[in-house]
């Protein structure tokens, strides 16, 4: 297909909607993305981009500023004992695993996207969307307007998921997670804890040369009124759920200021990825399409492989309808995976005794007898290169 005949806009400026915008406009497409906010920035927050995403940054140029990943360790809660080392330095050399400040990805999708020639404009809240006319329509504060193509990388509340699918109710996992940044002292090893406990987790590595630590503390609760990335919280709400942990985790929660709070929603994998028109099409990518707990660390990633896929989708197939089929062909069955193995990981972390001690056990035997097992569990996943897909 001719990318350059065809008026493309993108609704959101995240990792999902700039990776796209760049991997189009690289394709000599003319791109548009609508940000409804009135600059592009990210609340502070890490991101773990594993090799099948870095695969993506690589193939676009991207170049992010990160910490290369040594290892993930598994640890109890209460001690901070070791339960498994997964030693990606010494398993799996030649594979880029990174520690990423979100605002360091956005700003450099963001830069990668602009050079290639694409357009991003502040300040466009999108008010409606619809696709029963010969191109989608879509409403934002400056009026209406219509498209060719429609990008809908507009995240968990997505406009553009609604038109083509429908409203949705996603329910709460009995679940909500407090994020946070801290210094980090200077000698930390460049690797992902996770310690766990009785219903409760908490995921921290270091960020920015090791300047910076990053946080994630998740626990169980039976009921929540918001899905928010923007509610602060009480740094002493999030020390209380970890009082019982291992003094060096206390340590990190006691020198928290700026607490962020949200509760996790399960959402299905959208059913309708894309719909051609007579004159045009819509389509979904990232959150907008899989919203994926942050279990298995590859929300940004798969937004990654989502943008590259469905660019060489649209640069291949002679006409929209059959780029569309492609590109959920060849991504609903990967994301639903994911999916369903961060859901697992969940219940994983949050284990209580007499099966966690069962399943703590196992774990360390795994990791004497054959150390590179587990971390070969996830090969389907971290050795994946959307880059090199026919």
């Amino acid at each position: 297909m001719h990318l350059a005949s065809l008026q493309i806009t993108v609704v959101g400026a995240g990792v999902a909607g700039l990776c796209l915008a760049c991997a189009l406009a690289q394709r000599g497409a003319q791109v548009r993305v609508l940000e409804q906010a009135d600059a592009i920035r990210e609340v502070g927050a890490g991101l773990q981009i594993s090799p099948n995403g870095a695969a993506v940054l690589r193939a676009l140029g991207v170049a992010v500023d990160g910490t290369r990943a040594q290892a993930v360790v598994l640890r109890n809660g209460a001690d901070a004992r070791r339960v498994l080392r997964l030693d990606l330095a010494r398993l799996r050399p030649d594979q880029d695993y990174l520690f990423v400040h979100r605002a360091d990805l956005i700003a450099a999708l963001k830069a990668a996207a602009e050079a290639a020639g694409a357009q991003i404009a502040l300040t466009q809240k999108v008010l409606s969307i619809d696709l029963s006319g010969d191109r989608p329509r879509l409403t934002t504060m400056d009026g209406p307007q219509e498209v060719d193509l429609l990008i809908g990388a507009d995240g968990l509340h997505s406009h553009v998921r609604a038109a083509l699918n429908g409203p949705q109710t996603p329910f709460f996992t009995g679940q909500v997670a407090w994020r946070a940044l801290i210094p980090c002292e200077t000698d930390a090893p460049p690797e992902a804890e996770v310690f766990m406990g009785p219903g409760r987790h908490l995921v921290s590595y270091p960020l920015r040369g090791g300047t910076l630590r990053n946080i994630v503390a998740v626990e169980e609760r039976r009921s929540w009124t918001q899905e928010s990335w923007t509610l602060r919280d009480d740094p002493m709400e999030m020390q209380l759920a970890f009082e019982a942990f291992d003094p060096k985790v206390r340590a990190w929660l006691d020198q928290a200021q700026d607490v962020w709070l949200w509760g996790l929603f399960r959402h299905p994998v959208a059913p309708l990825w894309g719909r051609a028109l007579p004159k045009g099409a819509a389509a979904l990518l990232g959150d907008a399409a899989h919203p994926t707990l942050p279990f298995l660390a590859q929300g940004a990633c798969m937004a990654l492989e989502d943008a590259f896929v469905l660019a060489g989708t649209l640069q291949s197939a002679p006409d929209l309808t059959q780029a569309l089929s492609q590109y959920q062909s060849a991504r609903h069955a990967r994301t639903s995976r994911t999916v369903a193995a961060a859901n697992g990981n969940a219940r994983a972390y949050h284990l209580r005794d007499p099966l966690r001690a069962f399943a703590h056990l196992g774990l360390r035997l795994s990791g004497l007898l054959a150390p590179g097992f587990a971390l070969s569990r996830f090969d389907w996943l971290y050795g994946h290169d959307v880059t090199q897909q026919p």
